[in-house]
């Protein structure tokens, strides 16, 4: 269940905190990975909210979108 998509990116900006830029930004630099709607909407699991919201901590902290993309990738 918590890796269906079916969050579209407002209810993820609710969820999160942030807006709907810094949400595509993350998916820009290929952090995180929506499905699209045959009218292009975003979709996001429950999944996906906990990686963005962990993936704004990180940024926080001092971390760059490369170290990211690697560390998500060994996941």
């Amino acid at each position: 269940m918590t890796k269906k998509k079916v969050i579209q990116i407002g209810i993820a900006c609710e969820l999160t905190g942030l807006s709907e830029r810094q949400i595509r930004y993350y998916e820009d630099r290929k952090l995180i990975f929506p499905e699209r709607s045959k009218g292009g909407v975003r979709k996001y699991s429950f999944e996906d909210i906990q990686t963005i919201m962990d993936i704004h901590t990180k940024l926080i902290d001092g971390y760059h979108t490369v170290e990211l993309r690697r560390m998500l990738a060994s996941l």
